[in-house]
């Protein structure tokens, strides 16, 4: 079977070429300008694709930039200390991918000489670096052809083939509709008009670029089971004297978190002062009521004074982040 004619082995029977062909040309008239789009180096590309996992685009764009200018080059990022990328990845939450980051990062400039491997199954070998992410820099960064799979993606495969797919099945999906002359541009096209038309609940599929070809025209919503949300107060103290503010650093064995810095939790009856700061906050699958109240310590409490023009450098949590600029300490 020839490249023009080469379909879907899903029975959908849509005409493979054809549909790259509207895709493409959609994706070049209608895609995000977005700074990682503006070259195809591999350390951007990379740098975004972990930063967008668990992160909206809206939230990464600032992070993005600012990383960058911290640690504009893999070597950068290679000889920093831990302590340095947690802070600049402050706000962004799942710390974990920054520390996976810096690994990856030492280990390619350590067994590399700072060049990445070109190629996905390569890619895979590098800490933090799964299935998806190493097609997509593979891709994008080098033009391998091998198709992505994220939560975008599957929905629009599954809307476009008709019936629920899952696993291997899809990424074999996703693979026989890759352009074999653009992937990287095909890729972030799929993921482009399964973030910003083919949407979850109520799907664009007027402005889609394949709505002929595609089977169910919206109808195919996921199946996944939505984890509720649990609820949750808690109350924290801010104790600004001389200058300085009261902070204490977490765990570093504790699972959520581990050497952040935050502010000190306090009961909620301990009666140290009224709140003074009422905020929303969610962590994962917990929604928190947060109440800050302005306040002195006891002496006893554990903990540690640190100078105002020094907390930005800190790694503190994205919450106590919030409360530090709502305060004007940084």
């Amino acid at each position: 079977m020839t490249l023009g004619t080469r379909k879907l082995r899903a029975g959908s029977g849509i005409p493979a070429t054809r549909f790259q062909r509207n895709l493409l040309q959609w994706f070049d008239q209608h895609k995000r300008d977005l700074p990682w789009r503006r070259d195809r180096d591999p350390y951007h590309v990379w740098l975004s694709e972990i930063m967008l996992q668990q992160t909206r685009v809206s939230a990464a764009v600032e992070h993005y930039k600012r990383f960058l200018r911290r640690f504009p080059t893999i070597e950068k990022l290679a000889a920093a200390r831990e302590s340095s990328v947690l802070a600049v990845w402050s706000g962004l939450g799942y710390y974990r991918r920054a520390r996976m980051m810096r690994l990856a990062a030492r280990e390619i400039v350590r067994d590399r000489s700072g060049k990445f491997p070109r190629n996905a199954a390569e890619l895979r070998t590098l800490p933090g670096v799964g299935r998806y992410t190493a097609a997509a820099i593979a891709s994008i960064a080098f033009d391998e052809r091998v198709a992505v799979v994220d939560g975008n993606v599957e929905r629009v495969l599954q809307r476009v083939v008709g019936k629920s797919i899952r696993g291997e099945a899809l990424w074999q999906t996703a693979e026989e509709l890759l352009s074999q002359t653009r992937p990287g541009d095909f890729n972030q096209a799929m993921m482009e008009l399964g973030a910003t038309v083919c949407l979850p609940r109520q799907p664009k599929c007027l402005l889609c670029p394949v709505f002929k070809m595609c089977a169910t025209r919206g109808e195919i919503r996921s199946r996944r089971e939505v984890t509720a949300q649990k609820q949750r107060e808690v109350h924290y103290a801010l104790d600004c004297r001389n200058g300085s503010v009261f902070l204490v650093k977490r765990d570093k064995t504790a699972t959520l978190m581990p050497g952040m810095w935050e502010l000190p939790e306090i009961p909620s009856a301990n009666g140290l002062s009224e709140t003074w700061l009422t905020l929303r906050h969610s962590i994962t699958v917990t929604d928190y009521v947060v109440r800050v109240a302005r306040c002195e310590l006891p002496d006893r409490t554990s903990g540690r004074w640190v100078d105002k023009s020094r907390v930005s450098a800190l790694p503190l949590t994205g919450l106590a982040r919030k409360i530090l600029h709502a305060a004007k300490v940084i």
